[in-house]
């Protein structure tokens, strides 16, 4: 399952890259006097109510919720594994402090927090990558402390200490390799959380807007009209399953890969 989520997954981001490039119609092409049609010859999944080919908004919504899921999960791993590794080796009063300030953005309503976001700055795509990693972070930062609270008390950071190396050597040379097993996996399943929540967003009409378009908005819209057009719904819902259970069938396989109990 896990080489064929993987399969899959490379399958839809390569579809997601090049494929509306070489369909003949563009995403934003409308025809207005073609309206919402059903899956045809011309077009394999049907239009929407603006005559625009549906196909095509899949592959390029798929782009934005990709890049969204590959960007904000790389934001969240940069702070969440720098935050955890220093306040897990810092110990004491600080690691204390440190884990208080997460316990407090841990408390704040994420809708809230994109709806204030969205009010000051306004609604761009970037605000999507800020909002989303400034709170997947968080479990990042406190899966990492908690490998470092173990690792920082192991024979071999006790021998580091007394050849003389310095904090900052310790934590790169010899903690955060130890800690690239769980990265990856966590960093695997946080893709798929994230662009979960870029859908949620989209789907409140708070995330991207036209003439950009992603998963999320596209199920958006399908839901609006899905007892007359069916089909607006059905088929970006399946592109969005389907790479979900991938991405989660992935993550899946690389924890059992890189357990070193297993």
């Amino acid at each position: 399952m896990a080489m064929a989520g993987l399969a899959f997954t490379v399958l839809v981001t390569l579809a997601c890259i090049i494929g509306p490039w070489l369909l003949p119609h563009a995403p934003d092409t409308q025809n207005l006097a073609l309206g919402a049609s059903g899956p045809g010859a011309e077009h394999w999944l049907g239009t929407d109510t603006l005559g625009r080919d549906l196909l095509a908004r899949i592959l390029s919504g798929g782009r934005v919720s990709l890049l969204v899921g590959a960007v904000a999960t790389t934001v969240a791993l940069v702070i969440g594994v720098s935050y955890g590794i220093v306040s897990g080796y810092a110990g004491g009063r600080t690691d204390r402090l440190m884990m208080r300030f997460v316990e407090i953005i841990y408390s704040m309503p994420f809708t809230v927090f994109v709806i204030i976001l969205m009010v000051v700055f306004g609604r761009h795509l970037w605000l999507i990558f800020v909002a989303i990693g400034a709170v997947e972070w968080l479990t990042m930062a406190r899966i990492v402390r908690g490998q470092v609270l173990g690792l920082k008390e192991q024979a071999f950071i006790q021998a580091a200490r007394s050849l003389g190396q310095d904090h900052i050597s310790i934590m790169r040379k010899h903690l955060l390799p130890n800690l690239l097993g769980v990265i990856t996996v966590y960093a695997t399943l946080t893709v798929p959380g994230v662009m979960l929540l870029e859908a949620f967003i989209s789907f409140l009409g708070l995330g991207v807007q036209p003439p950009q378009t992603s998963w999320g908005d596209l199920i958006r819209a399908g839901a609006e009209s899905m007892e007359e057009y069916p089909w607006l719904l059905i088929f970006p819902s399946l592109f969005f399953s389907a790479t979900l259970f991938s991405l989660n069938f992935l993550g899946d396989g690389l924890r059992d890969a890189l357990d070193p109990k297993s």
